[in-house]
């Protein structure tokens, strides 16, 4: 299996970094977009695999944007408060999962599931 690599776009940048520490242990490359106007930018240039996307800060619009734009691209939405309306929409838009922005952990576990998953479909 090739090195995998994450994008990160998170309104906390405190938690972006943590989150981006986190998952440098296990991702090949991560990266974190400045901005949703230097997102598309930010997935192109790393080649990323996995978009980990506030969906408070981007809306479940620009996560269907990134689903048409790049369809291998896994992308998983944070939120604080998911809810099942919220999680619904993410994944009906073409999100892989919809994780709390605070639990590193369950980001973690599904931003790699949810990769391998994406690229062995590939292969």
């Amino acid at each position: 299996m090739r090195a995998l690599s994450v994008v990160l776009y998170q309104q906390d940048s405190r938690e972006a970094r943590a989150l981006a520490q986190s998952l440098a242990e296990y991702f090949h490359s991560v990266g974190i977009a400045p901005s949703l106007s230097e997102l598309r930018t930010t997935v192109v240039k790393r080649r990323a695999d996995v978009v980990v996307l506030d969906i408070e800060l981007a809306c479940v619009e620009e996560v269907e944007r990134l689903h048409q734009d790049f369809p291998s691209l896994c992308i998983l939405g944070t939120h604080r408060l998911a809810d099942e309306e919220i999680w619904t929409a993410a994944l009906s838009a073409g999100a892989s999962d919809v994780c709390a922005a605070a639990d590193v952990r369950g980001i973690l576990l599904s931003a790699i599931r949810n990769a391998r998953m994406a690229g062995s479909a590939v292969a």
